[in-house]
């Protein structure tokens, strides 16, 4: 299990790279965390540590409660979200959380983002929703969120006035999912800046869903683009 968790911190550590590169994070703020195959345990980043300075070394391991197993420092303030969405999804196995600017934008609105696009259809399977306003800190956040995706096909929520958190099938799938989150917030909100948005047909977008979820890509490996 040392393997597993080791291996764990070091997939986490790196993926946080991913948040500053396609600019969904400013400073210290966001989160990605993972769940340990088999056990009660997540792996999350540290608390207001700078993004230069996470490495697996100082990855923090907590149990589905938010209590620190392995680590030296303070774990995100975000944990008892992280870990409530374990407790009570367990087909979860990555949560990530950003305040990426346009899907944050659409979040201070309380406004979800409807389905205008294609891409939008294949990875959301339709709109992505608002979530209710909750305080950072407890699980309340968690409660939203698990509250909001439960039967929907959306892996990402915009939580009200807060930001983004995404699920996934591992932590990969969940930053994949924030990217294309904040992607869609981008061309929905330039969208409306020229006019209306012309709807889509619900059957085309579950078309669209199913294609890209069982269809696209090489079998065996991951989505990772149109």
């Amino acid at each position: 299990m040392s393997e597993v968790i080791g291996a764990l911190r070091e997939t986490v550590a790196s993926l946080h790279a991913e948040l500053t590169r396609y600019g969904l994070v400013a400073w210290t703020a966001g989160n990605v965390s993972a769940r340990v195959p088999g056990q009660e345990l997540l792996v999350i980043k540290p608390s207001g540590v700078s993004y230069d300075d996470l490495s697996a070394a100082n990855m923090i391991v907590c149990d589905l409660d938010g209590v620190v197993v392995e680590g030296d420092l303070s774990p995100s303030s975000d944990t008892a979200a992280h870990a409530y969405v374990y407790r009570a999804m367990p087909e979860v196995g990555g949560v990530v959380h950003t305040h990426s600017t346009y899907a944050t934008a659409w979040a201070a609105r309380g406004e979800a983002i409807p389905c205008h696009l294609t891409a939008q259809a294949d990875e959301f399977g339709g709109e992505i929703p608002i979530g209710p306003f909750a305080l950072i800190g407890g699980d309340d956040i968690g409660k939203g969120i698990v509250a909001t995706l439960s039967g929907h096909r959306s892996p990402a929520v915009l939580m009200r006035n807060h930001g983004v958190f995404t699920i996934g099938k591992d932590a990969r799938a969940a930053v994949k999912a924030a990217v294309m989150c904040e992607d869609v917030a981008r061309t929905a909100h330039l969208a409306r800046v020229l006019g209306q948005p012309v709807p889509m047909a619900q059957a085309d977008v579950d078309s669209l869903y199913d294609r890209y979820q069982n269809v696209y890509g090489q079998p065996g490996r991951q989505l990772s683009a149109d």
